[in-house]
């Protein structure tokens, strides 16, 4: 999972969800109340840690916190030094992950499609909005985290996604591999009040609205694909508060056009392979998982 949320378009939610976890992970963050909190303020720590399945949550915090540590700075350095071969990759995963998810839905009737129509045209806007030059200041920070911790647990939708949208996933993607940790702490913050605010409304939703909530997040990763296509034309640039130039508007174009217009190599080959492989290390995962058997 944090493996997945650290990548732009990936969510953390769909690896939960291939792997058979989902379902444990959601009650388990819904267990963390009021309730719970008095048992610790209690120091009934035994009590305490059975009812928010510590065992469960503590290992699973540990392999994403390992993950993005260790991570982030080789996504960084993809992400900057061979754009078309990280995005390729990351176009194949969505993709597989789309089919994934779209699997767990039970019975399509025309409310499903609906939601997952809303899903596609929704995700899409998303992605062609403008991602902002935003504040670094604590209480953006923290926000940002909250909005993407929230993303993260749903199968669909990239928590580095969202921050990529709020001008934020370079920022904080840099303050991980270096280190910062006042940034670090304000953002996991945020991520805490989000995630556990969030949990009890997506167990709702999954329990009263299935197929359509799954639909939605179906639709959601389809029209994520505008954004994580890997051959783009920069239409124009800005200068952020450092000085240094990044794109601003970038337009989906065909390989050979990018060759064309660019005068660079598409790398075409490379990418489709790139592509098959991120779909099949979905389609692998979800094959061997608990959930398929």
């Amino acid at each position: 999972m944090g493996a997945a949320d650290v990548v732009p378009g990936v969510s953390g939610g769909t690896i939960a969800f291939i792997t058979g976890i989902y379902e444990e992970l959601i009650n388990s963050l819904k267990s963390i109340n009021g309730s719970a909190v008095k048992l610790l303020f209690q120091f009934k720590i035994k009590d305490f840690w059975k009812a928010v399945n510590g065992n469960f949550l503590s290992a699973l915090i540990f392999g994403i916190a390992v993950s993005f540590l260790s991570l982030a700075k080789l996504i960084k350095y993809f992400l900057e030094e061979q754009p078309i071969l990280i995005w390729s990759f990351f176009f194949g995963l969505i993709v597989a992950s789309a089919i994934v998810i779209a699997k767990k839905i039970t019975e399509w009737k025309w409310r499903t499609i609906i939601a997952l129509l809303i899903g596609v045209g929704i995700a899409y806007m998303v992605t062609v909005v403008t991602p902002a030059e935003t504040p670094t200041s604590y209480w953006f920070l923290f926000l940002s985290g909250a909005l993407a911790i929230c993303a993260m647990i749903l199968p669909g939708i990239s928590g580095a996604f969202i921050l990529l949208l709020l001008g934020k996933y370079e920022y904080i993607l840099n303050a991980l591999s270096t280190f910062k940790l006042d940034v670090i702490a304000v953002v996991g913050c945020g991520a805490v009040v989000g995630l556990l605010s969030f949990s009890n409304l997506l167990s709702w939703l999954l329990k009263k609205y299935h197929n359509m909530t799954i639909g939605l997040l179906s639709g959601f990763m389809i029209g994520s694909l505008n954004k994580v296509w890997p051959w783009k034309q920069t239409v124009s640039t800005f200068v952020d508060r450092h000085g240094v130039e990044k794109p601003l508007i970038q337009d989906n174009i065909l390989p050979g056009t990018f060759e064309s217009l660019l005068e660079q190599d598409s790398q075409l080959l490379y990418g489709i392979l790139l592509a098959i492989a991120g779909f099949l290390l979905i389609w692998i995962m979800e094959k061997f998982s608990p959930e398929s058997k």
